[in-house]
This record gives structure tokens, C-alpha cells and sequence, in this order.
């Protein structure tokens, strides 16, 4: 990737207290972003792991009460609707309207960054059916989990068109 003529790669490094930092530098409308990502080995990602597929299936099958069910909060950011924090069952009745009109194809995720002990992010692939047609459409969703009380909770899903 090439940014003002310089040229900007992941970097890799500093394994430090059995924690691997991973720095990646990219462009997103024009602004440099950094991120920090930190992968911590053991039970908190097997945890972490368990609780994306139980999010995933929930997706696929649109049960979006059982998305959120563990949350306290979830930070909404829809197409066509403003961001918004919300409690888990409003949360989970603007995720049902939006997800609604559609069929999935598929939900498989693409990336899942721990950027803290507490605080993860999984990017995932989403595609699907408007009902009705047989055009398949592709989003990014993005699921912002946070470890509260021993236990990972969805906090944001953001979707990107």
C-alpha cells in the first residue's frame, strides 16, 4: 500500500510476556489508520472464539435476541440508520427489521483482533438475498465484543456496505 509516495506493510514483532503486538497501518477514506492489535493466547480467545460462532449462527439464522442477550449495551451503526447505543432488545429489533428483507448466504468471518485483554473486534464477510431477487450482496460487519464480569458480551456491530 502506498500512502503520499511512501509505502506502508504490516509489521510484525516484539513477542514480549507471552503477548504478540501486531501494528497495521492502512488507508481508509483518505486518513492514515494505525491499530494495535494484541492477541492473547489461552482461555480468554477460546472463550472469545466460542462466543464469535455462537454470534455467527445467530446471525445466519436471524435469531438476533440471542445475539444480544448477553450484552448490558450494543452500539448500533446501520445503513440507513443513525448510530446509536441501545439496550439489548432495541438493539435487537432494529437488527431483525434490517435483517429482515434478506435471505444469508453467508457469514464467515475474515479477521478477529484483540485489541485489549477486554475489548475484540471480528470482521466478517456477509453475504445475501434481497427476498424477492436472486442478486447476491456483499457486506463488511464488524462485531466489537467486550469481556465483562469473566465473560464476553457483543457491544457493537457496525455494518459497512
Amino acid at each position: 500500500m502506498t500512502v503520499s509516495g511512501k509505502r506502508f506493510d504490516d509489521y510484525e514483532g516484539i513477542v514480549k510476556r507471552n503477548v504478540f503486538f501486531r501494528l497495521a497501518a492502512r488507508v481508509a477514506g483518505g486518513v492514515l489508520v494505525c491499530q494495535c492489535a494484541m492477541v492473547v493466547p489461552g482461555i480468554a480467545q477460546t472463550e472469545l472464539d466460542r462466543v464469535l460462532q455462537e454470534a455467527r449462527t445467530a446471525w445466519l439464522e436471524h435469531e438476533v435476541e440471542s445475539l444480544v442477550r448477553r450484552s448490558d449495551t450494543v452500539r448500533l451503526n446501520l445503513p440507513r440508520v443513525t448510530a446509536a447505543s441501545l439496550r439489548p432488545m432495541q438493539a435487537a429489533r432494529l437488527l431483525a427489521n434490517y435483517l429482515k428483507p434478506t435471505r444469508e448466504v453467508s457469514f464467515d468471518v475474515r479477521g478477529l483482533r484483540t485489541l485489549a485483554e477486554d475489548h475484540a473486534y471480528a470482521e466478517v464477510r456477509r453475504v445475501f438475498l434481497v427476498l424477492g431477487t436472486e442478486e447476491e450482496r456483499q457486506e463488511t460487519v464488524f462485531l466489537g465484543f467486550r469481556r465483562l464480569d469473566g465473560q464476553w458480551r457483543l457491544r457493537e456491530v457496525r455494518v459497512m456496505p
